[in-house]
């Protein structure tokens, strides 16, 4: 398996655990309707966190959705903003990065 392979079998299998993970959230918070105050505080401050994970887990679905178009377009691996090349180790930590190390920071 090429790398860009392994890249992309990466990608697609942390969007799909996003998605479920997604669809656990959203069904979280529907199931929430407590009457009682107490319990109906501490499901507001369970949504807050859940709510924030959601958010999150967009943001990673779309970083992810663009590195695999870019993947697809054969620009995957290069800093979209200099043009280098990503390097090894960084997409092993961050796959979907599309910023080098010297213009992510």
């Amino acid at each position: 398996m090429t790398d860009i392979a392994r890249r992309r079998k990466q990608l697609q299998e942390r969007l799909a655990d996003l998605g479920q993970r997604l669809e656990v959230i959203e069904a979280e918070l529907d199931s929430h309707d407590s009457r009682d105050w107490e319990e109906l505080a501490t499901e507001r401050e369970t949504d807050e966190v859940l709510e924030g994970m959601g958010v999150s887990g967009q943001q990673e679905i779309r970083a992810i959705t663009a590195a695999l178009a870019r993947i697809d377009s054969g620009d995957y691996g290069y800093c979209v903003t200099c043009g280098a090349e990503i390097g090894d180790a960084r997409l092993d930590v961050v796959p979907y990065t599309p910023f080098c190390r010297s213009c992510a920071g």
